[in-house]
């Protein structure tokens, strides 16, 4: 299931943007070395211990490149693995396998590195009441990516972008002349607006 700020479209569009940096107009090494009526079957598994994060940007990948692969999780996003364990499978065009794997892999691989590293910190947290949520530091392009990792990993999403809350920080607070300056302001434009 996406999360609520990446619409199904917009996934597809981010996964598009993906194939073709790195695509262009054609695997030149696959189209010259494998023949088109080749299949074939790869299988993810985990070298390190980890979160698993980002299956269904994954099967995207390959779907987008071969719309008749299959691709077969044996784990849910947020599951815990450990080195050595087989979680899917996909098999198809050995092209589409072949075009599909780097951008597959450094998607999978990111959104799991984010996903890992907030299950680590979360855990540190413990039965604190306390939450941990991610900022907009993120990598242009990829910050719902980034985000949505962050809640497999147990994490919170905090804001998404400028638009969806009121955070005050020391550049507002130095522009506009102080902290007292910049809270009255920012009262006023949300009683004024609603935001």
């Amino acid at each position: 299931m996406l999360p609520p700020y990446l619409p199904d479209g917009d996934l597809d569009a981010l996964v598009r943007r993906g194939l073709a940096e790195d695509i262009g107009a054609g695997d030149v090494t696959t189209r010259a070395t494998i023949p088109a009526s080749y299949s074939a079957e790869a299988f993810f598994l985990a070298k390190a211990h980890g979160t698993v994060a980002g299956l269904e940007v994954v099967s995207r990948v390959f779907r987008m490149l071969d719309d008749g692969a299959s691709v077969t999780w044996t784990v849910d996003d947020g599951t815990r693995v450990e080195p050595g364990r087989r979680f899917g499978v996909v098999s198809g065009s050995a092209r589409a396998l072949l075009s599909g794997e780097r951008l597959a892999l450094n998607l999978l691989q990111r959104m799991s590195g984010i996903a890992t590293a907030t299950r680590a910190m979360v855990d540190a947290i413990g039965d604190r009441p306390t939450s941990l949520l991610d900022t907009r530091k993120t990598v242009p392009g990829l910050r719902a990516l980034d985000k949505w990792a962050v809640l497999l990993g147990g994490g919170r999403n905090h804001r998404i972008g400028l638009y969806d809350q009121i955070l005050v920080k020391d550049n507002h607070i130095a522009a506009c002349g102080g902290i007292a300056e910049a809270i009255r302001a920012a009262v006023a434009y949300r009683a004024e607006t609603g935001r």
